[in-house]
């Protein structure tokens, strides 16, 4: 089949989740059909983005979404009643551009990840696919919640919009996906159960068990631009890591991702580290102890427990997380609730080594047996192939 792909953003280098889900469905389903990639651009290129994503696609077509017209975009949203982060990467320019590429390209099918830019193909009358990954109006109403008084009128509005429009947009994809079970469960549309599961997976081969010398006692991943693991980041380093500080005064902590934002680069202190972008984060994992991703905000699965659990660290998660990755409390994963319940799972798993290693076994199995990104992509590919 030839699969027009449109993206919000370049899937290259893959260090937000969108991303990464977007680069390994694109390399499984490059085997047997040709990929058109359209992406929406609003940075700026990788200097390999190109020659990578070459490997897989035919056709590479990026559009720039210049900044310099987001506020009269913003002015023109508010009045529309659309989403803001729909307004955010809608551009009438663009809007003609993929036109004429989709008319160009004559594609079988089209793949759209993400609700933000369904927008551009909602009128289309080739099949198409909506990807809704996460259900994006439940994150913006958790947003709310933990805002301040200003911010949560935003994030509220937001809500608002996005609830509609995930109804509303629904009707006008053949085929529906979505990352878990929660999830699909939380759509705001009375026949969410045709919405088909397409789970991340995980590059086996790549985040596996490694003999390293552990320098870190506990290890925090992700973006660390992103809302939800700003929140977490704060609250491990300033709520749980204090009270294991009160029974291991010696313990370390890690926060490694990309794009830190301010308020986690505040969080540096003497047994504190907050790396930035890693050109391989397979190093922290193997060089740490005890993964943990206390979680209270946003929503979908979360890769960082699925690469940690690969890599066969012992994990620990909230409640929310786990709802999407489903491994057995206690057994293949520890759960938390308050800052005492993960200070507690780590100082155990710190103190006893054997019991952690037991844990971390049952997980990289776990994550092994449920989480591949071939099979999972093949249900995704079946779909185009029925519509």
């Amino acid at each position: 089949m030839k699969l027009f792909v449109l993206l919000s953003r370049i899937p290259f280098p893959v260090e937000k989740g969108d991303k990464l889900r977007a680069f390994h469905q694109i390399r499984c389903l490059a085997k047997q059909n040709e990929i058109i990639l359209c992406a929406l651009s609003d940075s700026p290129l990788h200097a390999e983005a190109i020659k990578v994503l070459g490997e897989f696609c035919s056709e590479i077509h990026l559009i720039p979404t210049k900044k310099t017209g987001l506020v009269w975009n913003a002015i023109k949203t508010f009045f529309n009643g659309n989403p803001f982060q729909v307004g955010y990467f809608y551009r009438h320019s663009a809007q003609k551009q993929i036109n004429s590429l989709i008319e160009k390209c004559n594609p079988d099918h089209i793949y759209c990840q993400l609700t933000r830019v369904s927008e551009y193909v909602k009128e289309s009358k080739i099949p198409k696919t909506l990807d809704y990954q996460d259900v994006f109006s439940l994150g913006a109403k958790r947003q709310a919640e933990s805002s301040s008084p200003f911010t949560k009128i935003f994030f509220m509005m937001e809500y608002k919009r996005l609830l509609r429009y995930e109804h509303d947009i629904f009707d006008k994809f053949e085929h529906k996906t979505i990352i878990s079970f929660p999830d699909r469960k939380l759509l705001p549309h009375p026949s969410r159960n045709e919405v088909v599961i397409i789970p991340n997976g995980v590059d086996q081969a790549y985040f596996s068990p490694v003999e390293a010398e552990k320098k870190y006692d506990i290890l925090f991943t992700g973006n660390m631009g992103y809302p939800p693991n700003i929140n977490a980041a704060k609250f491990l380093a300033e709520e749980i890591f204090p009270l294991v500080l009160k029974e291991l005064p010696k313990a370390t902590l890690i926060l490694a991702g990309a794009n830190p934002h301010s308020k986690v680069k505040a969080l540096v202190a003497p047994n504190i580290t907050v790396t930035g972008w890693l050109p391989d984060i397979r190093i922290s994992y193997a060089s740490s102890r005890v993964f943990i991703a206390p979680m209270r905000i946003g929503t979908g699965l979360q890769n960082k427990l699925l690469e940690a659990m690969a890599m066969e660290l012992p994990c620990i998660t909230s409640l929310l997380a786990n709802q999407a990755l489903g491994a057995k409390e206690n057994e293949e994963i520890l759960v938390g609730n308050t800052a005492q319940d993960y200070a507690n799972h780590i100082i155990n798993c710190l103190k006893n080594e054997t019991k952690a290693g037991i844990l971390a076994k049952a997980g990289h199995d776990f994550v092994k047996r449920n989480f591949n990104w071939e099979s999972t992509t093949k249900i995704l590919e079946n779909l185009f192939e029925n519509s």
